[in-house]
């Protein structure tokens, strides 16, 4: 077995073609590298160096495993290196998921921002269902994950991140516009666009119905939000989805909101990783930024009211 400890020494000493100067590259006396080298030169039953005088001279088969070890050791620089940068997250991949809702309408500003800061760590966003994502953290598929608790899994943490409003949208026209408010017994008798089994909304959704002791009539499911909401806008149903996703119809009047009478219900948004497990430097930074985003900004409010700071700050800085 070829001992790399006596090799160093070995390189180190044919490198320099002293052995001196070798013991002070490696931190040891001069006896200790004569020493090693006796031990290499009698491991491998090879003669390595030949001495005249003072100087000291490699033999063939000596110069032969220089050349590899000179290989291996700047190999092993390169390793180095690269573990530094890892470190100083000068290289590195964010493994991330997210839901469909999330990764289109909130991840890409929050990911620029990391971006920003951490320009050589490169980015794997993977979509799916709350579900579907936390157990991907399980499967090792993804390190983290911002996401609604959808299930309790003993193996995930989930950090508190945000809250955010649903809304109860319909077309606009709708009779239930109509109304100051509606209760979720009423909501029952419409025509329901529901969120695909796994999706934290419909989760927080059934939940509510249950509380009011109804249930709702679905129609369809599907994971899509922009289906649902062009379903609801030509007037097949009705559907609740975080306010955040509907801004712009709502703005735009292609939807409606209508208020509930019971108490407003909002999302929770959580930054999901693996209990058991050390986050790796992209993944520890990541986690640390949603965290200083989440004190300085977010507090009780959505994401979107950070997003509409953030891009306020843009605006600021480019003028």
């Amino acid at each position: 077995m070829l001992n790399l400890n006596q090799l160093r020494v070995f390189y180190h000493a044919a490198k320099n073609l002293n052995y001196t100067v070798a013991a002070g590259e490696l931190f040891i006396t001069q006896p200790a590298v004569t020493a090693q080298m006796k031990a290499f030169e009698e491991s491998c039953n090879l003669k390595l160096f030949r001495k005249k005088g003072r100087n000291l001279f490699l033999t063939d088969e000596g110069q032969a495993l220089y050349g590899y070890a000179e290989k291996i050791f700047k190999y092993a620089k390169e390793i180095e290196n690269a573990i530094d940068d890892m470190h100083e997250l000068k290289r590195g991949v964010l493994s991330l998921g997210t839901t469909k809702a999330y990764a289109r309408y909130f991840m890409p500003l929050m990911l620029t921002n990391f971006h920003e800061n951490y320009p050589d760590i490169k980015i794997q966003l993977n979509e799916g269902s709350s579900l579907d994502m936390s157990n991907s953290l399980l499967d090792f598929k993804n390190e983290v994950a911002v996401i609604a608790k959808a299930k309790d899994l003993p193996g995930v943490n989930f950090s508190p991140f945000s809250k955010e409003e649903m809304a109860v949208i319909v077309a606009p026209g709708h009779h239930l516009t109509r109304k100051k408010s509606v209760s979720f017994k009423e909501l029952a008798q419409e025509p329901f666009i529901m969120k695909e089994n796994g999706s934290g909304t419909r989760k927080l959704v059934e939940q509510s119905f249950a509380n009011a002791n109804c249930e709702p009539n679905i129609l369809m499911e599907t994971s899509n939000t922009e289906f649902i909401k062009q379903l609801v806008q030509r007037g097949d149903g009705i559907s609740i989805v975080v306010k955040e996703a509907v801004a712009l119809e709502l703005i735009e009047k292609k939807l409606t909101n209508v208020a509930l009478k019971n108490p407003q219900i909002y999302l929770d948004v959580s930054i999901a990783y693996l209990k058991d497990q050390a986050l790796s430097p992209p993944a520890k930074a990541f986690v640390e930024t949603l965290r200083r985003l989440r004190a300085e900004e977010i507090g009780p409010m959505g994401i979107g009211a950070m997003m509409a700071k953030i891009l306020a700050q843009r605006r600021k800085v480019s003028k």
